[in-house]
């Protein structure tokens, strides 16, 4: 058995106030209760909320105080994610800090939950890293993993267990909890997902093993939930098969190349048709109007009666 523990923290998030010093309490407790636990993870956008107004520069002070919590715990460290402004834009950036106080790696999230976290610029690099002894974990953040290529390629680079900070209060929360479940089987890799409360989501957080199985599912209260993940079962899920049967990322392996959808310049005609990524809204006024014109008859004996074409 090749065991590590991770601690996911579902909390309260404010989006008015920063929430770095609650984030720093609960980590004490946390560490506290559990001294045996080697790494923590926050949700997203945990240290100061939801609103883009908040974005600072990394690395600053949030990374420092971060670092310094890690090494006091010595303790790996995920605190969510802040928004990093950079070069005139605004990403959402999660830090990986190791026992030393550290930072390992940064990750810019790839998919903002366009059309609506608009002002959020897309990050363009996949995010892997090793704990040294232990497992190679990939990094996702929230709406990434709605597509199957973002954690299918962080399996490919060599990832056994996905962090995946998330803040989610909307009402497909239930199937975001699927999605978990599908991702861990399919990519046969454990998958940690950390929900947060109030502005910072609706909670149930959920961890799965590699074979899509639940390990643990939170409620919508604030939890501390402790589990020790066994390294090994991935790698026998990947040698033997999900439950000894599926074996996909050899099947994936083995049929990579007849993808063509995914070669440089491929046509996409129907992906093409659906026209702008734009928030739904009620019947544009001026197309109601539009077919209001084409259906339009004038009068057999005008009466100084202007119709639409005329006004």
């Amino acid at each position: 058995m090749n065991p590590f523990a991770i601690a996911g923290i579902q909390m309260k998030v404010s989006a008015v106030a920063p929430n770095v010093e609650m984030m720093k309490l609960k980590l004490d407790i946390t560490m506290s209760l559990y001294p045996w636990v080697d790494m923590v993870v926050f949700s997203e956008l945990c240290g100061y909320g939801p609103l883009t107004h908040t974005a600072q520069e990394i690395p600053g002070e949030f990374e420092q105080e971060m670092c310094k919590m890690a090494r006091k715990h010595n303790v790996w460290l995920l605190p969510g994610s802040i928004f990093e402004k950079s070069e005139g834009n605004i990403y959402n950036t999660a830090t990986v800090i190791n026992p030393e106080g550290e930072v390992v790696t940064r990750y810019r999230k790839m998919f903002p939950f366009y059309p609506y976290e608009v002002g959020v610029t897309p990050g363009s690099e996949f995010c892997v890293f090793d704990v040294p002894g232990v497992a190679k974990f990939g990094l996702s953040i929230c709406y990434d993993m709605w597509f199957p290529e973002t954690v299918r390629t962080l399996t490919v680079m060599g990832a056994e267990v996905i962090l995946h900070p998330t803040m989610t209060g909307t009402i497909d929360r239930e199937i975001e909890l699927s999605i978990v479940r599908a991702m861990a089987a399919v990519n046969q890799c454990y998958f940690f997902d950390v929900n947060g409360l109030e502005s910072g989501g609706s909670g149930r957080s959920i961890v799965c093993g590699p074979d899509g199985r639940v390990i643990y599912q939170a409620e919508g209260n604030e939890e501390i939930f402790p589990l020790e993940l066994n390294i090994d079962r991935v790698r026998r899920s990947r040698e033997l098969g999900i439950l000894r049967l599926g074996q996909p990322l050899k099947s994936f392996r083995d049929h990579i190349g007849q993808f063509g959808i995914y070669q440089h310049g491929a046509q996409l005609p129907y992906l093409n048709s659906l026209g702008p990524l734009i928030k739904p809204t009620k019947l544009d006024t001026l197309s109601k109007l539009k077919m209001q014109e084409n259906e339009y008859e004038p009068p057999a004996n005008p009466t100084g009666y202007k119709g639409f074409n005329e006004l």
